[in-house]
């Protein structure tokens, strides 16, 4: 059996990098297939999905000698439950990082010339979104979290990870400080969904719909362009309101949603999930 991790205070971070190391080569295999076989969004979300699935699951055997369901994935009623409380909630955050701005004449909607869209690709997009959002969270707030959740303790794991989620988007198109700080409130905001929720459903819902319904707004996602309507959202506001070319993620707007969401993390009703790693949450939830 394992050790535990908390008699040795190097075994949780040295099993989180191992995760996160075995995640970085398996893209550097994975992403240029998925560019071969389906172009760029391919890459940027089946095969990080890939990528993230096949790193944690060998981690925690390792580590834990658990499965890849353990971290939180396994599918019942409660993540049913959990995934379209996070879908809501990841849907009113988006709405309300630019909804205030159209509504007071910030901002408009222009149509876009000779924009290269389809309704099928409009349908086809949220899927690969929803395979980069849980990408991302099985990667983040998976294994690599929990297991420092273990040895270090609730939130000094979730402001590490969340720290490090703004860095990795640090070198994204458009960067800046404030998308920086921005994104890494969001790993905080995700973090804590895991916490409440012990399952990694009510993060990736979240994700899922942030991640989607910014596109279909006409703006921009963590400085890339995601063309699925034939109009965009032009901004007479400046960049600290806008975000700039980096999207809504990079406003003082968005700063303010990130405490709104986080607040509201806290007062959903949620069902426990089964992530065996995470500790209780501090709060009663609905039965599963």
């Amino acid at each position: 059996m394992p050790r535990e991790a908390s008699r040795d205070p190097l075994r949780p971070l040295i099993g989180a990098a191992t995760c996160f190391l075995f995640y970085r080569a398996l893209l550097w295999v994975l992403v240029p297939v998925g560019q071969v076989m389906g172009g760029q969004m391919i890459a940027l979300t089946v095969a990080k999905l890939v990528a993230a699935a096949v790193a944690s699951a060998l981690a925690i055997a390792i580590f834990e000698s658990h499965k890849l369901a353990d971290i939180g994935l396994l599918w019942n009623d409660g993540a049913k439950r959990n995934l379209l409380t996070g879908v809501v909630l990841g849907a009113v955050a988006a709405l309300l990082s630019v909804g205030p701005a159209i509504a007071f004449g910030f901002a408009h909607f222009q149509n876009v010339a000779n924009a290269d869209v389809s309704w099928r690709g409009a349908l086809f997009t949220p899927v690969l979104l929803f395979c980069g959002a849980l990408a991302e969270e099985i990667v983040f707030r998976g294994f690599t979290l929990q297991y420092l959740m273990k040895g270090y303790g609730r939130w000094a794991a979730i402001l590490g990870v969340g720290a490090l989620f703004g860095i990795m988007h640090a070198g994204n198109p458009g960067s800046t400080t404030i998308s920086t700080i921005n994104t890494a409130g969001f790993g905080i905001v995700f973090g804590a969904a895991v916490l409440r929720s012990r399952d990694l459903w009510l993060p990736a819902g979240i994700h899922f719909a942030w991640n989607t319904v910014l596109p279909f707004l006409g703006v921009g996602l963590s400085g890339l362009t995601i063309r699925v309507t034939g109009y965009e959202l032009v901004w007479s506001a400046g960049d600290l309101w806008s975000g700039g070319k980096y999207g809504p993620e990079a406003s003082v707007v968005t700063s303010l949603v990130i405490v709104l969401l986080l607040a509201a993390i806290w007062k959903v009703p949620v069902a426990k999930g089964t992530a065996y790693l995470v500790p209780d949450p501090v709060e009663p939830v609905s039965p599963s």
